[in-house]
C-alpha cells in the first residue's frame, strides 16, 4: 500500500532491569507502520551523545528514514526508567528535559507532513512548550490526524489535551485514559457516553477506546462496536497499544470497515504483548495468519 505516514514525539531508551530497548510509542508506531508496508518517517530528536548514535542505528537497521530526526548538541538522548515487574501493569519514570522536547519546525517536517496520508501524534511528546509550538504549526498541514492520548504523570496537561482534541480526525485512548477524561469533562466513566461524547463535542472522524486484555472499542458516527481481545501468554506490555494503533491507521487507510480494523489491530496488539518488549520483527502476512483464540 502506498501510503505515506509521518509520526511525531518521542523516541528513547526504556531502561528495564534486564537492560535497555529502544522505545517510545511514536517510534514504537513508526516502525511498526514500516512493517506494515506504508512509508513512514518520524519527527523527532536525540542528543549528540552514544545514546542517541545508538538510537538512529537501531532505526537505520530497520531502514526507517531518518531526514526528519534532528541532533541536538546540548540536550541529552531520553531514557526512560521502568519497572516490569508486573508485565500488565508497567510503570515509568521519564527523565526531563532532554533531545525530543525541543523539536523545532523546518522545511523538511513541513514539507513531510504537507505531503503525508496521515500526521500521528501524542500528548507526552509535547509536554515542553517548544516542541507543543512546533506541533502545532504542523497540524494544520495535515490531511488525517492521529492523537494518541498518553497520559504519564507528572507530564499531564488536560487543558492543553482538550485544545488538541479540536485539531484531532482519529483519537486513540486507554481506559485509565477513558476514566481521567470522563472526571475531567464530568460524564460517567463509561465507554459509550465518553466516547460519543468525545466524537460529537470535537467532531471526531473515529474514537479508540484500548481495553488491554479484554479488547477494543472503536466508535463511528452512531455506530460502536467491540472487540474482546485475543487470548495470548503476556510477556510484557510494552508497545502492544502502539502495535494496536498502528494496525488501526493501516486498516483505516486501505478503507476497511470496523470488523476488519478491529480484528486485524487487536491481532497485531496481541501478538506484541506476548513478546519482550515493543519492536519485534514480523511481516504483514505473519499477522495476518495468526490464529488466536478470542476472549
Amino acid at each position: 500500500m502506498n501510503k505515506k505516514v509521518v509520526v511525531f514525539g518521542e523516541m528513547l531508551w526504556d531502561c528495564l532491569p534486564s537492560g535497555a530497548v529502544p522505545g517510545g510509542a511514536p517510534m514504537n508506531v513508526a516502525l511498526n507502520l514500516h512493517k506494515l508496508g506504508l512509508q513512514s518517517k518520524l519527527i523527532s530528536a536525540v542528543g549528540e551523545d552514544s545514546d542517541g548514535k545508538a538510537l538512529l542505528d537501531f532505526l537505520g537497521a530497520s531502514a526507517l528514514p531518518l531526514d526528519l530526526i534532528q541532533v541536538l548538541a546540548d540536550q541529552p538522548t531520553s531514557k526512560v526508567l521502568v519497572d516490569d515487574s508486573d508485565p500488565e501493569n508497567m510503570k515509568y519514570e521519564i527523565v526531563a528535559p532532554v533531545a525530543w522536547d525541543f523539536i523545532t519546525v523546518n522545511q523538511a517536517n513541513i514539507q513531510a507532513v504537507s505531503e503525508a496520508d496521515a500526521f500521528v501524534f501524542g500528548s507526552l511528546g509535547v509536554r515542553n512548550p517548544k516542541s507543543f509550538s512546533c506541533l502545532m504549526e504542523l497540524l494544520p498541514l495535515a490531511k488525517l490526524r492521529v492523537f494518541d492520548v498518553n497520559l504519564r504523570p507528572p507530564f499531564v496537561d488536560l487543558k492543553q489535551i482538550e485544545s488538541l482534541f479540536t485539531q484531532t480526525d482519529i483519537l486513540k485512548i486507554n481506559e485509565e485514559e477513558l476514566e481521567t477524561l470522563a472526571d475531567y469533562f464530568g460524564l460517567k466513566p463509561e465507554i459509550t457516553e465518553v466516547a460519543g461524547f468525545l466524537m460529537e463535542e470535537f467532531n471526531l472522524r473515529l474514537v479508540c477506546v484500548t481495553l488491554g486484555a479484554k479488547g477494543a472499542f472503536l466508535q463511528v458516527k452512531d455506530t460502536g462496536m467491540r472487540h474482546k481481545g485475543y487470548r495470548v501468554k503476556v510477556q510484557d506490555t510494552i508497545g502492544a497499544g502502539d502495535a494496536f494503533l498502528s494496525g488501526l491507521i493501516y486498516q483505516q487507510l486501505k478503507g476497511s470497515d470496523l470488523v476488519k480494523t478491529l480484528e486485524f489491530s487487536s491481532k497485531l496488539g496481541a501478538f506484541v504483548a506476548s513478546q519482550k518488549g515493543g519492536t519485534q520483527e514480523y511481516t504483514l502476512e505473519q499477522i495476518e495468519s495468526l490464529d488466536l483464540e478470542a476472549n
